[in-house]
């Protein structure tokens, strides 16, 4: 079976070459081709000789994900609808901003860590996705943006915060990340991409010592009591173990820090004392949080914190010499706001126990 070029990374890519007799170049070549120029056309990569071309189409194919919906929101944000097959749909959203244009990409069909505010979790989990449909992601929006008329890049950062837990699916993303930060391809700062994590702690030290770009962690509660019950996967990894894991993750670089992700939840996690919990955590860390108000779903038993109460919130962190952030609603009239992606899962877990569609999409 022919093989998908964009499952390689640049050593992906140099063994799959050498395996076929050919120099280290080519496969810069081909990475510039596909990734830089977004050319998915054998024929079209007209340094190349014409013969390394019939054998790239022999065996060889560049197949991203095919957008099946494309949704724009009133803010300018844009929700795309990947199909990944046997039923499995994945979505990432675009965030354009004065300074920035933002891509958050999803790296499972679903998601197994079943987080008690998140849309995704309750799709329940089919599989892991695969590089290809991972950077793929990327690839398709950035043809289908096309190309900015002052020659800036249309997307300037890229976030691992879609639909998925990008540490249970590592070697795919890891792939992916590299791809990112690679010259040859899209030539990201690591400082421009950020993967988030629920907190999978043996992939946070793989993730600093393979490819330390920026960290996010869902942290939304100051107690592992609290935690437990919103984010499951505390239950294997407490605070205790996640906060030592956030310190040695920048421990080699004094400059960076942790951005805590925290929802705000009506009466759940948003009182003083929460708060005040949350500056004991950032005197272990060095850290800013990133508050998020609650993006309501479908049968959510929850409320978004009230913004007075968010308000106050925010003031004691900042007492407190803290950096903190109340996150922009972008995209919630297309269900493209934090927490609130679906998609479509063929679940495997039987948490649902049938085929769950975001009829949003449907239309």
């Amino acid at each position: 079976m022919p093989v998908n070029l964009l499952d390689f990374d640049a050593a992906g890519l140099t063994a799959f070459f050498a395996e076929r007799g050919e120099k280290p170049f080519r496969a810069r070549q081909v990475l510039r081709w596909l990734h830089r120029s977004g050319v998915g056309d054998f024929d079209a990569m007209t340094d190349i000789a014409k013969s390394l071309r019939e054998t790239l189409k022999a065996s060889a194919t560049v197949t991203p994900p095919a957008i099946v919906a494309d949704r724009l929101s009133e803010d300018g944000s844009r929700k795309f609808l990947f199909d990944v097959g046997a039923g499995n749909a994945v979505e990432s959203v675009f965030i354009p901003e004065d300074d920035r244009g933002t891509l958050c990409i999803s790296t499972q069909a679903g998601c197994a860590l079943d987080c008690a505010f998140c849309s995704t979790g309750k799709q329940g989990f089919n599989r892991n996705l695969t590089t290809a449909e991972i950077i793929g992601q990327l690839w398709q929006v950035n043809r289908t943006l096309g190309a900015d008329p002052k020659g800036d890049r249309i997307i300037s950062n890229v976030v691992l915060m879609g639909m998925g837990e990008p540490l249970a699916n590592l070697d795919n993303s890891l792939a992916a990340l590299r791809l990112m930060l690679d010259d040859n391809a899209y030539g990201l700062s690591r400082r421009r991409v950020t993967v988030s994590t629920s907190g999978i702690v043996p992939a946070m030290d793989r993730l600093r010592d393979e490819c330390p770009v920026a960290l996010a962690v869902s942290l939304h509660a100051p107690d592992d009591a609290l935690r437990d019950q919103l984010v499951p996967i505390n239950q294997k990894y407490p605070l205790r173990e996640l906060l030592a894991a956030c310190r040695r993750y920048i421990e080699r670089a004094p400059r960076d820090f942790i951005t805590f992700e925290y929802v705000m939840l009506d009466g759940v996690n948003d009182s003083d004392a929460h708060a005040r919990a949350l500056l004991a955590i950032a005197r272990q860390v060095p850290c800013k949080y990133n508050l998020i108000p609650f993006n309501p779903f479908p049968g959510s038993p929850f409320r978004r914190s009230p913004t007075p109460r968010i308000r106050r919130f925010v003031e004691i962190l900042l007492e407190g010499g803290i950096v903190a952030t109340t996150r922009k609603t972008r995209g919630d009239d297309i269900a493209a706001a934090c927490g609130q992606l679906a998609g479509q899962v063929e679940d495997r877990t039987r948490r649902t126990g049938r085929r769950v569609i975001d009829i949003r999409e449907a239309d």
